[in-house]
C-alpha cells in the first residue's frame, strides 16, 4: 500500500533539504510524493487573497511562477538520479494562505506525513521555526509533520529520542508514527523523563508499563535526567549521545507552551540541526 507524503515548499534551500530528508527516509517505501506550493501576489497574504482573481494578470504570473518553480524541483530530484520506481511525484500549485493550503491537501489526498523546513525563503537566524512551520506543528492536528533543520544530517535516524513526564496516558495509535519510523530506520527510542523526584509514582509507573507495550515491537531504552530544566535537559541529552531526531506528543494548550515557544525555544539549540517528528494527542 502507498503512503501519501506531503512535501510543502517555498523553493528555499531548507525546503529542498527536508525534500532530500523525506526521500531518504521513505526509500524503501511505495510513496507518493505531493509536493505543494502555494502562490500569493505579495507578501500580504490577505491583499493577495481580496485582490488576485483567476484570470487577472497578477494571478497567472505568480500561478505560472509557481508552476515553473516545481518544474525545476522536479528536475533537481531527477538530476540526482533518483530513480527509486517506488516513488511517484506530484506537484501541486495552490492560491491560498499556506497553512490553509496544506490543510486542504492533508484531507483530499488522506496525507499521512508532512516533511517540511523548519524555516522558508526569509531564513531569519533570529528564528528556530518559521511561522508556517509553527503553524503547521501547532493547528493541523490530523497528521503528523517531522520538520527537518537544514542543518539536519540527511541519514535514517538511528536514535530517536522521546521526552515524557509520564504523566500522559499514551493511546497505542498516538505513538504509531514514532513506532513506524523505529521501524523503517531499525532506530532505538530513547524515553526521557526529566524530574526533580528520583522515584516515580505509581500512576507514573503506570503509565511506563504502558509504554513499555506500546514500543515492545521496536528497540527502547529508558533514561532519567534529575535537577534539569526540560529544554537543558533535552539539549544536553541530545548532544551528549549525537542522537538523530527528537520526537514530541503535541498536546494542545500546553505543548508550544511549555517547549517551543518563544523564548524558551532560543535556548534549545538542537532544534536547529536535529528533526523534529511532532504527533498529536487525538483527545484534544
Amino acid at each position: 500500500m502507498k503512503r501519501n507524503i506531503l512535501l510543502p515548499t517555498d523553493f528555499s534551500k531548507n525546503a529542498w533539504y527536508a525534500i532530500l530528508y523525506a526521500l531518504e527516509l521513505y526509500k524503501r517505501e511505495a510513496c507518493d510524493f505531493y509536493i505543494l506550493n502555494v502562490f500569493s501576489a505579495t507578501s500580504n497574504i490577505m491583499e493577495s487573497l481580496m485582490n488576485m482573481e483567476p484570470g487577472s494578470e497578477l494571478y497567472e504570473t505568480a500561478k505560472a511562477d509557481s508552476e515553473t518553480g516545481l518544474a525545476k524541483v522536479l528536475d533537481m530530484i531527477a538530476f540526482r538520479d533518483h530513480k527509486n520506481p517506488r516513488h511517484q511525484f506530484i506537484p501541486v500549485t495552490t492560491f491560498n494562505n499556506p497553512l490553509e493550503a496544506i490543510k486542504n491537501i492533508v484531507e483530499e489526498k488522506d496525507i499521512e506525513m508532512i516533511v517540511m523546513g523548519t524555516r522558508g525563503e526569509t531564513n531569519s537566524k533570529k528564528v528556530v521555526y518559521g511561522s508556517v512551520a509553527l503553524n503547521v506543528m501547532e493547528k493541523v492536528r490530523n497528521c503528523p509533520v517531522i520538520v527537518v533543520p537544514a542543518e539536519a544530517k540527511h541519514h535514517l535516524p538511528k536514535e530517536i529520542v522521546f521526552p515524557t513526564s509520564y504523566k500522559t496516558h499514551y493511546k497505542k495509535r498516538e505513538l504509531n508514527y514514532l513506532v513506524d519510523i523505529a521501524k523503517t530506520c531499525d532506530a532505538n527510542i530513547c524515553v526521557l523523563h526529566v524530574s526533580r523526584k528520583a522515584e516515580l509514582d505509581a500512576k507514573l509507573l503506570e503509565n511506563k508499563k504502558l509504554l513499555e507495550t506500546i514500543f515492545e515491537d521496536v528497540s527502547y531504552s529508558f533514561h532519567q535526567l534529575r535537577h534539569m530544566e526540560i529544554p537543558v535537559a533535552i539539549n544536553c541529552f541530545i548532544e551528549s549521545r549525537d542522537s538523530d531526531m527528537v520526537a514530541f506528543i503535541n498536546k494542545k494548550h500546553s505543548f508550544f507552551g511549555s517547549i517551543l515557544t518563544q523564548p524558551l525555544v532560543k535556548d534549545i539549540a538542537f532544534h536547529s540541526v536535529v528533526p523534529i517528528l511532532v504527533m498529536h494527542d487525538l483527545r484534544n
